[in-house]
């Protein structure tokens, strides 16, 4: 256990010192170019707030207007043939929106359930399983100003669902 304790903590610093001495080996300003990288990266930043800000009022219009507990219903009536817990669907469907809205609802279904029982694993393992589908290609999509996605959704759908496919397998 210390291993790993010691290397995390001399991991970062051993890799900006390689980078730096390769820098300076090879004659390059390294501190110019890390402030040109730095400037970028503010800028990359400041063009995704606008993104950012729209996502997490829509995830806030959805969970304060009710919204979210209908097409709840309506998921539980058209999948309750597969066998998961009615009380992990809402956590299905913020999970492709926002990773902290659905650990939010997570810790709610542990703090129900606790994180043993069968639901607070399927929570679990399908948190670990899946990705923000929308968010990420939201933000990602507006750093590098892509409009269109082609076959990304579908991809990143196909992916979500043999994740739910894993957490049912690997937890009932």
């Amino acid at each position: 256990m210390w291993i790993t304790e010691y290397l995390s903590v001399i991991v970062i610093p051993v890799i900006v010192a390689v980078i730096v001495g390769n820098g300076t080996l090879k004659k390059v300003s390294v501190f110019e170019i890390f402030q040109i990288g730095a400037k970028k990266g503010l800028w990359t930043a400041a063009e995704l707030i606008p993104t950012w800000i729209g996502l997490l009022t829509a995830i806030g219009v959805l969970r304060s207007s009710g919204l979210l507990e209908k097409i709840t219903e309506i998921l539980q009536k058209c999948f309750s043939f597969t066998g998961i817990p009615t009380e992990i669907f809402p956590v299905l469907l913020v999970r492709l929106f926002s990773s902290s809205a659905a650990t939010g609802l997570t810790l709610d279904l542990f703090r129900q359930y606790g994180p043993d029982s069968r639901i607070g694993l399927m929570a679990s393992v399908f948190m670990s399983c899946t990705e923000t589908v929308f968010y990420t290609m939201g933000v990602y999509f507006a750093a590098v100003k892509i409009k269109k996605g082609r076959y990304t959704v579908k991809g990143a759908l196909i992916a979500t669902a043999v994740g739910i496919l894993a957490t049912m397998f690997l937890v009932m």
